[in-house]
Parts: structure tokens; sequence; C-alpha cells
């Protein structure tokens, strides 16, 4: 697991001295990635630099050096990733012809793959997570590719009259002719979502490689400043309407079998490592039944890792301790005090290099850093949510909106008027008096602003305005940042695969922008702070294809939401130890917005503040934050979108 970055200047007037300083200085800023190791790479007669940073996994010597040539010395890969079918990469490359390996690393694997069988050969055989630029010496040809769930990060784009490239923004720094320009279009897509879906950035010009892509960026091209189209190796809306095309056909035994078997060998090839490995625990499904596949394949204890807060609400540890007492693992649990976590926040704007609100990133950076003191890698439950049902709004798509749909426009707005018209607050009060005969998913301790989402989407006209209400925290944000929302997946619905069902078509977007945009994007940036590589078994695209075969019912079958994963966890623990409310992982923000956090707030919310931001409407911003601090709503995400994207500003402004 590393970091790179380069840049292509098609006019080349640089050294090669030159270019490899100017490389080295933007690979030390992506030092956190890569503590092991540093290197460059140039083609003075391109203008092409490639920059650095390694952390050893396999293969911890020399060998593993980056940027590596192929043996020909035709390609040149700076890579950040793991292949996890390498030795039947291998194989099938000796099968070819005789060869000289100079070590065991994915680096070379991979390598001489592409010289075997070119870049969409190289990664269509790959299993694995990865994101890597190489450079044709014999065609002159950039090219970039992003493993197919995007797990990993690959920035790219024409600053000027630079093409730069990357896993972090902030190597772009670095270089003397970066001066970039803010996207405003984008901050409209962060204040809806709270992250920047792909393919936009914060930056005008600068895109993310769509997961699953390649990119080709030739000679000529680059001498056009042309910006190159990306081309899909794997194209999520083509694989899940081939999964539907050809769906599972046996029994939910059958389908628990199957799932079974193919869960613990994605689980047992993301075990492989040269260093310390171990795994994140919550106690839920997830991450429980990764851990418990771990463990059933390991001769020793797994170390596994949970944060816990003495804050009942968004405690995990309790349940985490009893799986992982069940399972018999090596696990450490810290509980962290709330100053602890809120340190974390001032590190957020250059951890993340663009606005990002999602709150559960400050737990993700501390179960990670608890995790790098003993370990360097660690495996996650992520994707379980988004593959098999896991989320309210899915079991809500098939139970809420057929009956939401068939009342009246008139009506759903009255009573949406009518929910409204009460405060969150005294929401919150009134559902507390009345727990004891309410429905579990009425007893939670934000009863007033769930009751408010749910108005915010009773008047929706189809399903794709229900969905998108459901993930919205601003429902109109070109008014907010004076700018429209560009072109992404939840606009697009012509790059919709066809599914007859709501909460398929939940799952299918959650899967393209959520999970990859979101999850991924923010478990990256906490991991690779302190320089641990986190691998997501329920990623390996054998398991997505699966779950697409799967029919909904054996996903969620009862009202009951990841069935046939809870089937397969049945096999390992008992199931009462996992039978809990979902928590999720996150901070009591509501709280610190209106006790600690709130002269912080108030600086970065103050009209002056968001005058010299020069994004967020001034009077709008200021009432949502008089609402939320006077108990009158609580706004605390919407909040949390603001302030990040005040505090980046801010940032950059220091810059």
């Amino acid at each position: 697991m590393c970091g790179f970055c380069g840049f292509l200047e098609p006019h080349p007037a640089r050294t090669a001295n030159e270019l490899a300083t100017l490389a080295g200085a933007m690979a030390t800023r992506l030092r956190h990635r890569g503590p092991d190791d540093a290197g460059t790479w140039t083609d003075p007669a391109a203008g092409l630099a490639l920059g650095h940073r390694r952390l050893a996994i396999i293969d911890l010597s020399a060998h593993g050096h980056q940027p590596m040539s192929s043996a020909s010395g035709r390609w040149v890969i700076a890579y950040n990733g793991e292949l996890y079918n390498a030795p039947a990469l291998r194989t099938e490359l000796e099968a070819l012809r005789a060869r000289r390996w100079r070590g065991h690393s994915d680096t070379e694997l991979l390598i001489e793959a592409i010289e075997a069988f070119g870049v969409r050969g190289a990664v269509e055989r790959a299993n694995g997570m990865f994101a890597f630029a190489a450079w044709d010496t014999e065609s002159r040809t950039l090219h970039l590719a992003r493993d197919r769930a995007g797990e990993k990060p690959l920035y790219y784009g024409w600053n000027g009259s630079v093409f730069f490239f990357g896993s972090e923004l902030k190597a772009f720094g670095a270089h003397p002719r970066w001066a970039p320009s803010h996207d405003h279009g984008a901050f409209a897509l962060f204040m809806r979502l709270g992250y920047i879906p792909t393919p936009w950035s914060a930056y005008a010009g600068i895109r993310k490689l769509p997961a699953g892509a390649l990119l080709a960026l030739t000679a000529d091209a680059a001498a056009q400043q042309t910006m190159p189209e990306p081309e899909p190796f794997w194209d999520p809306a083509a694989v899940v309407a081939d999964a539907r095309a050809h769906p599972f056909i046996g029994s939910e035994a059958a389908a628990t079998d199957a799932l079974d078997a193919l869960l613990r060998d994605a689980v047992a090839r993301r075990m492989v490592s040269d260093v310390p490995l171990g795994a994140f625990l919550s106690g839920g499904i997830d991450s429980t039944t990764v851990v418990a596949m771990m463990q059933a394949q390991s001769a020793r204890p797994v170390r596994t890792f949970t944060i816990g807060f003495h804050d009942a609400d968004y405690d995990e540890a309790v349940a985490a301790k009893a799986v992982a007492m069940q399972l018999g693992t090596d696990h450490t649990a810290l509980y962290v005090k709330p100053e602890d976590a809120r340190n974390v926040i001032p590190l957020l704007p250059t951890m993340y290099d663009e606005p990002f609100a999602d709150a559960s990133q400050i737990p993700t950076f501390l179960v990670s850093s608890l995790a790098r003191a003993h370990v360097t890698v660690a495996l996650s439950g992520d994707g379980g949510d988004e593959l098999f049902a896991g989320y309210a709004r899915h079991r809500n798509a098939e139970e809420v909106w057929p009956r939401v749909s068939r009342l009246p426009a008139a009506a759903r707005s009255a009573l949406a008027g009518i929910m409204h018209g009460v405060s969150e607050s005294t929401w919150d009060s009134v559902l507390g008096t009345l727990a004891p005969v309410l429905p579990s998913v009425l007893k939670r301790h934000d009863g007033g602003r769930f009751l408010h989402r749910v108005a915010d989407v009773l008047a929706a006209e189809s399903w794709e305005a229900f969905y998108v209400g459901l993930v919205s925290q601003e429902t109109d944000p070109a008014s907010l940042v004076g700018a429209a929302e560009p072109a992404t997946w939840l606009n697009s619905p012509e790059r919709w695969p066809v599914l007859s069902s709501v909460a398929e078509r939940m799952m299918f977007l959650d899967l393209v922008t959520y999970l990859s945009d979101d999850i991924l994007a923010k478990v990256d940036r906490a991991s690779m702070a302190v320089g641990l590589e986190v691998r997501v078994p329920m990623l390996d695209h054998r398991v997505i294809a699966l779950a697409w075969q799967l029919p909904l019912a054996y996903k969620l079958g009862d009202g009951e939401g990841k069935r046939v994963l809870r089937r397969v966890l049945d096999r390992y623990v008992p199931r009462a130890l996992v039978e809990r409310q979902k928590m999720g992982f996150s901070v009591p923000l509501d709280q610190w917005l209106r006790g600690p956090l709130r002269p912080w707030a108030e600086a970065l919310l103050s009209e002056r503040a968001l005058q010299a931001g020069g994004v967020l409407d001034v009077a709008r911003t200021r009432a949502v934050w008089s609402a939320h601090i006077e108990g009158r709503e609580n706004r605390q995400y919407w909040l949390w979108h603001a302030l990040m994207l005040q505090a980046w500003l801010a940032h950059e402004a220091e810059a």
C-alpha cells in the first residue's frame, strides 16, 4: 500500500534532475501513505515525472522499490494497492515464458502482466484494490487505472499547462505551476451529500478517475492539452444487468453455502501479508463475519480493534468485546474521551484534501491509529450494507414508498407540513414519553430529526426523488452556494441498469456513489494518514457479482436486511451476539456543537468567516446555526457539512 503522484509537461524544458526534484517534493507530501521508502523516475524528453512513497506489505526488500520498470524496460509503473490473486497471475505469466523474478512483490507482477497482456488485459485479470500510473516508453502514453470498487483513490487533470495525477490532491501543491481554482458546482454536491462524488473534485479541471476505469493520455493528446475520457474495464451497471439476467438458481440454503465459501476465500486471500495483520471489529454483522472467517482460518488469535465511547448511544465496544470473547480473538479496545475525538477535527482538512463531512471520519481515524500501533494491515467489513440491503432506506423502499406513493400528493404535502410544524426538540420529548409503545424505528436518540427527514421525502413525486431526499442534507444546494450541481450517477438515470425493485435501484446507487465516494474515501484517508493498509473482503468483485445474482428476498426477506449474510454468520457465532439495533460509527455532534465545539463552530460560521469563505449563503447558514444552538432543530449533519467546507476553505486560504 502506497501513495504515488506525477505530472506531465507536454512542452518539456526541465532536466532530469529538476523533474526528479519536483516529483520527490510532491511525493514527500504523501509520506504518511508510504513511510518505508521513496523513489522517483523521469522521462525528460516527454516532460514526465513519477513520484512514489512505499508502505511495504508484500516483499519488504528493495526488490519492491518504486517506481518500477518492467524487465524489458518498456513500461514504468507507480502503484498503490494489493493483488489478491498473485499466485495465479504469476503462474499464468510463467506459462507464457520462463522468467527470472527479481522479488515477489505485487508491483513486479503487475508491471509484467501489463507487458504481457496490455493495461486492460492486466487489470481485467487482477483481483485486488489498486490505483496506478503506467508509462509506456515506446508509445509515449500515460495510462491511469483504478480498481473496480474504488477502494484506492486517483485524481487527475490539467491545471494550466501541466497534467497532474496522484493518490491525493495535496501532492499537487508542491509543484510551482499548481494554481487551482475552486469548483462551486462540486461544493453544491458536497452540501447535499457530505462528499464530492466522482468524477468531480474541489478544484476546477481536476477529476477523480471513476472506479473500474482506465484513462490513456497520448503524447499527441497531451500536446493539445486534451482531457481524455475514462473508459470502463468494469462497468457496475453492466455487471448488475448481467447478474440479473443470470440470477442465482437455488434455495436460500444453497445461497448461504455459496456466499459462505466465496467470502471465506475472499477473506483468506486478504490475510496474505509479510507484516502483522488484524481487523476492525464493531460487533455488527459485517465486521463480525469478516473476523469470524479470519479466525476460522488462522492458527493463532486474530488481532482485533475497537474504539469505545462512554456515551451508550455511540458505544460499540461492549458488543465487540462479546464477539471477540466468543471467537477467541486477541482484542484491544480503547475508550476515548470526547476531547480525544475532538482533537482530531483540526487534522481533517489536510487529511481529506477536499471538503468531506461523514462524521464517522473521526472514530475511523481513531480506530486506525489504535490498530497501527500493533499491526500494519487491517481487514474491515465495509460493503455489506450496500450489497445485502443493510440500510433502513432499503427496507423503507419496499415497505414505506409503495404506501406513500399511493397517497394523493396534496395529502402528503399537508402531512409533511404538520410534521415540520412541530420542532425537532418537541418531537424528541414526545417520542421519549411514548418510547415503551413505539415501534423500534422510532426508538432513537434523534427521533425528531428522523421525523423531519421523513417529512422531507413525503412529497416526493418518484422513487428517485424519494431516494435523493433520504440521502440529502441540503435539498437546494444551488441557491446555497450559487452554482448548479453537475452530472453524477444520482442525476443520470440513463446510466442506471433496469431493475424492477425500488430497493435494488437504491442499492445500486449506494454502490456507485455513497460506498465509493464516502465510505471507501473515509477509510482510505483515515487509515493511510497513519500508514495503515485496510483491506475489504466484501468488495471482492466476485462477491459483488454473486450478491447481485441473489434474489432480493434472500437479502431483504420478512423485513430483515442482510438475510443471507446473517445466515452465513449463524454458522460462526450465536445470533444473539449480533442481533441489535444498527448503531453506526459516529460521535455526538449535536451535543458537541451546542457545548465544547460551539466556540470553534461559531468562529467558522460567523458572518465575517462566511463572507471570507465566499461560498455559503451567509443569511441561510446563520439561520440554521441559530436554530441548532437554540435547540429548535437538530441540524448537526447539515452544520457538519458547512463546518467542514468552511474549515477546508480556511485551510486553503492559509496554505
